[in-house]
């Protein structure tokens, strides 16, 4: 699948964070993009929308982007979707925890454009 086909969700409570992981995703021709300001923001647009990836911040109120990764991996229909954690932890017990949890990349901010594209090129093929 094209990015441009693909609808990608992105999870932040920070507005700007979303708008520059927003822009980043549009250079690289991803075209459909919803934004949820917590995981549990995040949760209702699954129910209602089919998504193809996830981009989610860790740290967030309500429902942390690891809890939010915890609850994709436990619904039967979209436990296998791509999901990339951006982080200001760089902890290496943090990292294990992402990866025990099944994250199937992670970011450590600040990052650039091409870390973000280099990271996604890993987990979705263009």
């Amino acid at each position: 699948m094209a990015y441009k086909d693909m609808t990608v969700l992105v999870v932040d409570d920070f507005l700007t964070m979303r708008r520059i992981v927003r822009k980043i995703l549009r250079d690289l021709e991803f075209q459909n993009i919803i934004e949820a300001e917590d995981g549990t923001a995040a949760v209702d647009v699954l129910k209602s929308t089919k998504i193809d990836l996830i981009v989610s911040d860790w740290n967030m109120p309500k429902m942390t982007g690891l809890d939010l990764l915890k609850h994709v991996r436990s619904q039967d229909d979209i436990k296998d979707m791509p999901f990339l954690m951006i982080t200001a932890e760089a902890q290496k017990e943090n990292i294990i925890e992402a990866v025990k949890a099944k994250v199937s990349n992670y970011i450590v901010k600040p990052f650039t454009a091409a870390t973000l594209e280099e990271k996604l090129a890993k987990i979705v093929p263009k």
